[in-house]
């Protein structure tokens, strides 16, 4: 969406929820006629309250990315207790850094979201254009609050999924219990998903004032996802990826960026490839950009330095994959920053990583001399940029349809060879379930709700790939430069029980304020 979206969003927030201390009891909740007497112009500015969670550093700046940083393709980059205790599987919820603020932020949203879905028919001064934009979004944004949170927290037993709470959920009836399946959860968001797409237009109907703003292909990709995360449980699921995928391609209308690299800059922010993503500006939206980088930016600008990469993910790369010097910044490397060119692990020699990698994939705003206050933020402490980060890209739609194929014995190599083409490799023939893994490891790492965790808990994979430590580079420097890069380990291999761990506590505090909501098992 365009800055004064954002700040409409920013602003209506405040006054929209205020929070109270009773589980997902948010003021003010049950009011039938919210949008009784509001102008079509009102409405929508109901609606762009319904993405105030895209500028919370709790969900698109730090948030899961810790549970991310879990899976093997990531470090965590500075000394961070809290930050220690996720990744090795010993957090208790009690202390888990901004993870925690994803769940009542979410709950809010799930809140605001029922109140349009309950106001929006009997809205007698609306159009009929207005009303189904409004009922769309807060269809849309309900399934994803749901699908945001359910595969951190919920499965098929023994703990069962998250609180289903709609617009039918009375006031006194707010503390429900959780259902007996995650695949509840995720029915229910499909199901919201499908009515969604019904209501809003395809992106290219959508005036350019309103970029950012949600449609079709974007519901039909997250059904897609949703039914992916629900194949886990149950093989049939794959099907629906299949039929939810082919919806997307079959428009016609989402194509690849031709060099990867492109992908991440802000000339992009709007192409074919992008079906959703954060909308973001020097002036707010996800703070991801500025938490990568070297810690402190050598004085330049203030980067956090919290995720780094691991040498497995950098040897995960193919030879000649166009994607990994896109994605990851190894020593004696070069990158502009900020006007200045930096050799990475030369000049400056000290670098904050632990591995002596950094990511790239983001950077592109902070190149150019004047980057801040232009396209990066003026203030370093909420480093956002003008690039947008992506949710949901054509990639991912096509390496979901490949995974399906490929998991009902069918053969895979279409979608999947597309994305490999662009990548500058040559097509894969049968292409297996290890090719497709590695597959989704190199097109997403560190890429929001494409998260390489959840797909090792998934596939049945994190228990072997966690007992294996990860490692990184020492790099000895001499008068020419690099002399030689030692492989050292920089994380000790980790004990995972997927009888406990395939899900994270859920944040004590939510717990605390419930009667009902009962914390996942072994937690």
């Amino acid at each position: 969406m365009k800055k004064n979206i954002i700040i409409i969003s920013t602003l209506l927030i405040a006054l929209m929820f205020s929070s109270c201390e009773k589980f997902l009891e948010y003021e003010p909740y049950g009011q039938p006629n919210q949008l009784s007497n509001m102008t079509d112009e009102q409405a929508m500015q109901a609606v762009y309250s319904l993405f105030y969670w895209q500028y919370r550093e709790g969900t698109m700046g730090r948030g899961f990315m810790w549970y991310e940083n879990c899976s093997d393709n990531l470090i965590t980059g500075r000394t961070q207790a809290e930050a220690q205790n996720i990744k090795n599987f010993v957090d208790n919820g009690s202390s888990s850094r901004d993870v925690r603020d994803n769940w009542p932020q979410m709950y809010q949203t799930i809140n605001y979201a029922n109140q349009l879905i309950r106001s929006a028919p009997t809205a007698s001064k609306l159009s009929e254009k207005v009303r189904n934009s409004v009922l769309g979004h807060a269809y849309f944004m309900r399934a994803f609050a749901y699908l945001w949170l359910a595969p951190w927290y919920g499965d098929n037993g023994p703990n069962g999924g998250i609180p289903i709470v709609t617009e039918n959920t009375g006031i006194d009836e707010i503390d429900v219990p959780r259902p007996p399946s995650v695949l509840d959860n995720y029915n229910m968001i499909i199901e919201d998903l499908d009515k969604a797409a019904e209501l809003l237009p395809y992106f290219d109907e959508i005036p350019s004032n309103d970029w950012g703003l949600m449609h079709k292909t974007a519901a039909w990709s997250l059904m897609a996802r949703a039914a992916l995360y629900a194949a886990q449980y149950d093989n049939s699921y794959y099907q629906k990826v299949i039929e939810y995928t082919d919806r997307v391609i079959n428009t016609g209308k989402h194509s690849l960026v031709p060099n990867y690299a492109d992908v991440f800059t802000i000339e992009q922010n709007w192409s074919p490839e992008y079906i959703m993503s954060v909308t973001s500006t020097e002036i707010d939206g996800s703070k991801l950009p500025g938490v990568l980088f070297q810690n402190g930016g050598f004085g330049i600008y203030n980067t956090w330095g919290y995720y780094q990469p691991t040498l497995e993910l950098y040897n995960a790369f193919e030879e000649g994959d166009t994607r990994r010097a896109a994605t990851i910044l190894a020593p004696g490397e070069t990158v502009q920053f900020v006007g200045n060119e930096i050799v990475w692990a030369v000049n400056p020699a000290s670098v904050s990583s632990p591995s002596a990698l950094t990511f790239r994939k983001y950077l592109a705003p902070f190149a150019p001399a004047d980057a801040v206050g232009t396209t990066v933020n003026p203030n370093s402490d909420n480093g956002t940029t003008d690039l947008n980060i992506p949710l949901v890209r054509y990639s991912d739609v096509l390496l979901m349809k490949a995974e399906a194929l490929i998991w009902t014995g069918q053969n895979g190599d279409g979608p999947l060879n597309q994305v490999r083409v662009r990548a500058g490799l040559a097509p894969k023939t049968n292409a297996t379930k290890a090719d497709l893994k590695n597959e989704r490891r190199c097109e997403f790492a560190l890429e929001f709700g494409v998260f390489r965790h959840l797909d090792l808990v998934r596939w049945g994979d994190a228990q072997s790939v966690y007992a294996q430590p990860l490692h990184g580079y020492k790099v000895n420097l001499g008068g020419s430069g690099i002399e030689s890069l030692e492989v050292i380990e920089v994380w000790p291999a980790r004990n995972f029980n997927p009888s406990i761990h395939h899900v994270f506590p859920i944040p004590a505090r939510e717990i605390a304020k419930s009667t009902n909501l009962k914390q996942n098992l072994g937690y």
